[in-house]
């Protein structure tokens, strides 16, 4: 069976490496880049099944990068790693045609899982940040 083929999109180089290490055993790591719009430029070259977003990259933010990954390339899921745990941050990434949003806090609990439950179709919320939403 194939690897779930994964984008890494991040402008901390020292993060991006860290995923890799994290997520190289169980996925395959197709690329790396540092901004929005080489996201929406590596989903065409490369196809990935997943790209994992920060919301605070250059360029293009990932919310953007989103809206145009999910117009051009659909097949693609989208994560989104980040530290923003407000509510209108994930609003505004599950309306940029997300599927997935993980807390950088919760990133070696839940992005592995997040990543294996979109392959899947499912839609992810680090449960951290699922509790705080309903408590307001």
């Amino acid at each position: 069976m194939a690897r779930t083929r994964i984008l890494l999109a991040d402008d901390n180089r020292a993060l991006l490496a860290e995923l890799c290490l994290e997520l190289q055993e169980d996925f395959e790591i197709v690329g790396t880049v540092a901004n929005g719009q080489d996201a929406v430029d590596g989903v065409c070259r490369l196809d990935p099944d997943v790209v994992v977003l920060d919301i605070n990259i250059p360029i293009l933010n990932g919310i953007q990068a989103s809206l145009r990954i999910h117009e051009s390339h659909p097949r693609s899921k989208v994560l989104f790693l980040t530290i923003h745990e407000e509510d209108e941050y994930i609003s505004a990434a599950f309306s940029a045609g997300a599927c997935g949003y993980v807390s950088k806090r919760r990133l070696a609990t839940d992005l592995a899982r997040a990543i294996r439950e979109v392959i899947r179709g499912n839609v992810f919320v680090s449960p951290s940040l699922r509790r705080s939403a309903s408590a307001r």
